[in-house]
């Protein structure tokens, strides 16, 4: 019943835009198309400027895929709590796509909060949950495995895990 209340409400609305169209003036035709032209030119742009670094951000994340031998999506999980994890150590500091494999590790002390959203766990949970976690991660980010150089990343990973362990499992 309501296909067929769609398919008339449809023919209807095609019926009026036909009709309009035909005794519609070319130039009034054209002004209409630029006016929409330019108001989604508008449109794109805004969202662009507020969305802008992660609109261009995802399609390089999924270049990316092939590199790091993700696979279904399990590996687009995973591929998303990897982009998620460079954010984070982007925004407090710790990571740089310039700054290659020189991290040493008394330069960086992460603090028990900082180190439970580097391995996306939370407080309270248990030491196996921290240990599968940290497996799931090195398991794509381990130097060896990739053909990029993720040592820097694994480097704090492996901090991560060994700061949790350390304060909440003594």
């Amino acid at each position: 019943m309501n296909f067929f209340l769609l398919i008339g409400i449809s023919l209807v609305v095609l019926y009026l835009l036909l009709n309009f169209f035909a005794k519609a003036s070319s130039k009034k035709i054209a002004k209409g198309i630029r006016y929409i032209i330019f108001t989604f030119g508008i449109l794109l742009a805004l969202a662009l400027l507020f969305l802008g670094r992660y609109a261009f951000s995802i399609p390089i994340l999924l270049f990316l895929v092939p590199l790091i031998k993700l696979k279904g999506i399990g590996g687009l999980f995973q591929l998303f709590q990897l982009w998620r994890l460079i954010n984070y150590l982007r925004q407090t500091g710790r990571y740089s796509f310039k700054s290659g494999a020189n991290y040493s590790k008394a330069s960086s002390n992460i603090s028990i909060d900082d180190a439970y959203n580097i391995l996306g766990c939370k407080k309270g949970c248990t030491k196996s949950e921290v240990l599968s976690k940290y497996k799931k991660i090195m398991a794509k980010l381990h130097p060896d495995r990739n053909d990029t150089d993720t040592t820097k990343l694994a480097q704090m990973v492996s901090e991560a895990k060994e700061t949790i362990l350390k304060n909440d499992f003594n």
